[in-house]
Parts: C-alpha cells; sequence; structure tokens
C-alpha cells in the first residue's frame, strides 16, 4: 500500500525529520542539523531554567531575611504555602513531590510558587522532548508509529515553546499565559492520544515512560496559575475572565460592520474588508504560471520566519491538490488570500486509513501565530468510508479564518488550540466534524451536516477539553445549522446532534443561531455511557428554528438552557476569546452585545 510520506515541514519547525517511503517502509534518521536544533534548545531551555532558579532562590532569600532557612532543609515536608498550592490541583501528591525538592520552593509564598511550578514543569517537557529525540527511527517499523512518534517530537517541542512564552514573554497578559498552558495540555494530550492507537512495543514503551507524569504536571502549573497568578479561580463551568473587565464593552464596527477580536489589527482589518484587487500580495501563487511559484508549498517555504510584519500571500484560482500542507510555529503573521470559496481551492485526500494519525491527515495545517485565511476552499476527499480525515487543522494562536469553505465528513475542521475566530464560513461534514480543543468562536458561519454512512449518525462537535482549568471551548454565535443537500432527503433516516463530549470538561455553546429540523429533539448525543455528563459544559441561548425547541432536550447536570445574558456574554468574540485588555486602540465606537449582525 502506498502510504505517503512523514516528513519535516517547510519551516523546519519539528525538531526531526521523518519519510517513510512507498516501496518498503525504510526510514530514515533525523538530520545532523535538526538533532544539533534539539540539543541546542534543550541547553538553552535548561540554561533559563537555571537561571530562573538561582532568581527565584535570591528572591525567596531576600525576602525571609537571616535565620528563615530552616525550613529548607525539610527537603520532604512541604510548606504551608506549597500544601495551599497544591491543594487547587487535580494531583497534590504530584504537586508536592515536583515542588519541594526545587530551590528556594519551601521557602516561597504562593505567588512565587507560581513561577517555580512552571519551572519544574517546563524542566520535565525539555528533557522529555530531548531523550525522546534520542530514540533511534530505525526501531520503527511501524508507519502508524512513526506518524505517532513524529507527532510527539513536534508537540513537546510546542509545549517547551508554550512555557518559555509563559514564563519570559514580559508582554504577555493572564489570558496569553492560560491559553498557552491550556495549549501545551492539549499538546500533550494529542501525543499520547497518537500513541494510545498503535501496538504495543519498544518504542511505544520508551515513549510513554518519557512522557510519565507530564500530563499531571501541566496541569498542576495551569491549576497554580489560575488560582494565584492572575486567574479567578471560576472554574464551575462558565470560562475564566478578568474580574476587572466591564460585562458590557464597545465592539468595534468597521469594514461594513464585520466584527473581529482586539488582536485583529486595524490594518489587518483594512485587508480582510479589501477587495481583493485592491490588496498589494508579497508573494503570488498561481498554476498558470503568471505567479511567483506554482505550488503554495513553495510560497510557505519562501516566506519569513518569525516576522512581526503582515506577509499576503495570494493564491489565484485554480485547484491546488497538495497533501499535508503546513504553516510552521515560526511561519508568523501569514495572510493566504484566494479569489474565492470553491474558486481558490486546497485539497487533499488523506485519512487514516493511510496509516497515519488524525493530526497528521489535515489536508492544510496552521501553527504560526497570526495567520489569516480568506476567501478559499479547503477540502479533504478522502470520503465517509474512510473515516477520520481532516481537511483544516489550525493550533495557531490569534487565528483568523474569513469566507472559508472547509469541506470532508469525519474530522473536517481540527480546531486544535490557542484562540481562534471563524467568519462568514461554509463548514461541511458528518462526524464530529468541528473538533479540539481551541478557544474557538464561530460567527455568522453556515454549518452544514453531510449524509453519512449507513448506520452512522451526526454530530457537529466533539470538544477536547479535558481540565476544568483550561479556557477552551467551542462558542457558535449568530450561525446558521443547515442540513446540505445530500442530506435533506434523508435527514429522517440520519439524525444530526449538536454534539457529543469527547472529553470530560467538554464545552460548547450555541448561541442566537438558526437550527433546521434535521437537528434531533435531544440536542446531544452520549460518547459513552454516562461520561462526562455531570461535567461537561453544553449550553444553548436564544436559538431559532424547527430544531432549536428545547423541550426535549437531553436532561444532563451539565447541560443548560441559558437564561443569563451575562451567561451567554462571557462566550461571545470579546469575552470568550480575549479575556481581559481587549478593547483595540482604533478610538472608532462600537457596541458589545449577543444580537447577531
Amino acid at each position: 500500500m502506498n502510504y505517503g510520506k512523514l516528513h519535516s515541514t517547510s519551516s523546519g519547525d519539528t525538531p526531526a525529520n521523518f519519510e517513510l517511503s512507498n516501496s518498503n517502509s525504510s526510514i530514515s534518521s533525523p538530520n545532523r542539523r535538526t538533532r544539533t536544533r534539539v540539543v541546542l534548545l534543550s541547553l538553552l531551555s535548561i540554561l533559563l531554567i537555571m537561571a530562573s532558579a538561582i532568581s527565584a532562590v535570591v528572591f525567596v532569600r531576600s525576602h525571609i531575611g537571616r535565620g528563615g532557612e530552616s525550613g529548607l532543609g525539610l527537603a520532604h515536608k512541604p510548606s504551608q504555602a506549597i500544601s495551599r498550592a497544591c491543594s487547587r490541583t487535580l494531583y497534590p501528591a504530584v504537586c508536592v513531590s515536583s515542588l519541594v525538592e526545587f530551590p528556594g520552593a519551601l521557602a516561597a509564598d504562593v505567588h512565587d510558587l507560581v513561577h517555580i511550578s512552571l519551572n519544574v514543569t517546563l524542566q520535565r517537557l525539555t528533557k522529555a522532548l530531548y531523550s525522546s529525540s534520542q530514540i533511534p527511527v530505525s526501531q520503527i517499523s511501524d508507519p502508524l508509529l512513526l506518524s505517532a512518534f513524529a507527532d510527539c517530537i513536534e508537540l513537546l517541542d510546542d509545549a517547551v515553546d508554550a512555557f518559555s512564552r509563559s514564563l519570559f514573554s514580559t508582554a504577555a497578559s493572564n489570558h496569553d499565559v492560560l491559553t498557552w498552558l491550556s495549549a501545551a495540555l492539549t499538546y500533550h494530550d494529542t501525543c499520547t492520544e497518537g500513541l494510545a492507537d498503535v501496538s504495543a512495543g519498544q518504542v511505544k514503551d520508551q515513549m510513554t515512560a518519557k512522557l510519565a507524569d507530564l500530563s499531571q504536571l501541566i496541569s498542576n502549573s495551569l491549576a497554580i496559575f489560575s488560582g494565584f497568578g492572575g486567574g479567578t479561580g471560576e472554574f464551575s463551568g462558565v470560562p475564566v475572565q478578568n474580574r476587572r473587565r466591564l460585562m458590557e464593552a464597545e465592539w468595534p464596527q468597521e469594514n461594513g460592520g464585520e466584527e473581529f477580536p482586539e488582536w485583529v489589527s486595524r490594518k489587518d482589518r483594512q485587508l480582510l474588508g479589501s477587495p481583493i484587487s485592491a490588496i498589494q500580495a508579497d508573494i503570488v501563487v498561481a498554476k498558470d504560471g503568471t505567479g511567483k511559484y506554482k505550488t503554495v508549498a513553495e510560497a510557505i517555504a519562501a516566506a519569513p520566519s518569525s516576522s512581526g510584519r503582515r506577509t499576503v500571500i495570494y493564491v489565484k484560482a485554480g485547484k491546488y491538490v497538495e497533501e499535508n500542507l503546513k504553516v510552521g510555529r515560526k511561519k508568523t503573521n501569514l495572510m493566504f488570500v484566494g479569489d474565492g470559496k470553491g474558486i481558490t481551492v486546497i485539497s487533499g485526500g488523506k485519512s487514516v486509513f493511510d496509516k497515519v494519525t488524525t493530526f497528521r491527515t489535515a489536508t492544510f495545517a496552521a501553527s504560526g501565530t497570526g495567520i489569516i485565511l480568506r476567501d478559499m476552499t479547503f477540502e479533504n476527499t478522502a470520503g465517509p468510508g474512510r473515516h477520520q480525515a481532516v481537511a483544516l487543522r489550525v493550533s495557531a494562536d490569534h487565528a483568523v479564518v474569513f469566507r472559508c469553505n472547509i469541506i470532508g465528513y469525519q474530522d473536517t475542521l481540527y480546531v486544535h488550540s490557542n484562540r481562534q475566530f471563524y467568519r462568514e464560513c461554509d463548514i461541511y461534514g458528518t462526524v464530529d466534524f468541528i473538533f479540539g480543543n481551541a478557544v474557538v468562536v464561530f460567527q455568522s458561519c453556515n454549518i452544514y451536516a453531510r449524509k453519512p454512512m449507513p448506520g452512522q449518525k451526526n454530530t457537529i462537535t466533539a470538544q477536547d477539553r479535558k481540565d476544568p482549568n483550561q479556557n477552551t471551548g467551542i462558542s457558535i454565535h449568530a450561525c446558521k445549522i443547515l442540513a446540505a443537500s445530500d442530506l435533506e432527503g434523508s435527514k429522517g433516516s440520519y439524525p444530526t446532534f449538536l454534539g457529543r463530549p469527547w472529553k470530560l470538561y467538554s464545552r460548547v455553546v450555541y448561541m442566537v443561531s438558526s437550527m433546521g429540523d434535521h437537528i434531533h429533539p435531544r440536542g446531544w448525543l452520549e460518547w459513552q455511557g454516562s461520561f462526562a455528563l455531570d461535567t461537561l459544559y453544553y449550553g444553548e441561548y436564544m436559538n431559532s428554528g424547527p430544531g432549536a425547541a428545547v423541550g426535549q432536550r437531553v436532561k444532563w447536570p451539565g447541560y443548560r438552557v441559558i437564561t443569563s445574558t451575562v451567561e451567554a456574554g462571557k462566550f461571545t468574540v470579546g469575552q470568550f476569546i480575549y479575556g481581559s485588555a481587549w478593547l483595540p486602540s482604533t478610538g472608532v465606537s462600537f457596541s458589545a452585545g449577543l444580537s447577531a449582525s
């Protein structure tokens, strides 16, 4: 069977290169340059950790004075501050054991322990990344294991980056750190999910050992930050928000009233609102040779890395069959502009039947902060019979997807992690076709359920929140929930549900949206038995249409018909995606609220 290739990204973000040949499943080892990069990354992180540890000791000693260090000798007895901090976590025993040995921790107060906890976890993540990268790829003959292993290297690298930014970014807000720590836990979770699907063996055992306790450590760091580092501790089913922000605030209405989050700059708003003919592109892609490049992959490779300047890539009309395109983490502030939905099409057909993880099936994947996708179609043509097959995966922070088609069947759109905003998009699928663990709002989108395979049920969302302290969830606001043309004639035979809980703390809301009669009266579907029914948060607010009637909805403890505008307001663009400090500096007047636009 032709399994295709599993390879490094064009941006060189993944700290290893892997190639699975089509003929004999032979595997090439990571090259010297990429292995050296991992070593340098690990050494740099360790040096930063050491510097932070020294500063922590100096800070603590400067506060306790002479004679106050006697507690430092009690290496295995936690201080009251450690006990207090760890009591807020899901894994208090792991928390205590990880903190008591860190220099200065026994004399630190709970606020200092926030910094120390992040340092401890970053140290463990860095060690796991370095040691995992040393596993010889020649040991791996199973293509699915190779795919899962490559995922883990990439995702551990992303988690190290998320913790490093949380510790060392001087401009980070509380909401930034909550988002990055939440994403780090998702990265780890995605890694372990991929490993869970492969057969037992030496490499799987080695990776599992290197990942031991990491999930608990990340969760504990998130809980301690949420409790003592600026979070509100408000985790009873509604999202974290800054107490100081007003519940009603102004919201910009530029470019004909189109609404975007605060982190979309004035210039980017103008780009989003301008006709394509008025946009000055930095890079042009055209299949007919009238652009600088003929493929999207070439354009991604040519785009600058780690750039604070917006780079516009114009992809002219045409169908670009380029599987597994990726905008890596270092490819920041890229904007892809097409000639319109169905006119500029990026197409692929990879699925889990190709012996790769769901994470690797994406036709187009984006990890670079600040990405904007506009007026394009992303599709996965694998079909319903090949199960998980992602058309678009987004892991990028501050991502905007505007006026795009996203077309597939099962697992069409992977809203993987970080903050994302979708507006005026058409999304098509069958099973769990909007899934993942981002902080994401869909606004003024059309969400189409398609005809699934015989015996299947349609489920629109499968949200992946596994920890109550993650600030993640899916908010569907002012959208239309529709039956696609292929489902319309047989919708009575294929019920469609608003979602099912993929993870324990799954969180999804539908607000001010129109629902067709293909939506089952129960609204929501169990994942397995009673799993997560009392810990999830599923809400509906002021929806309309024949599918929006709530009289026969599920009676789960975690389901709620939202009646409070204050509660519903927490899932709007202004409050859910950005948290505090979101007001733009443009000076343009605007209005907030839940009204459809």
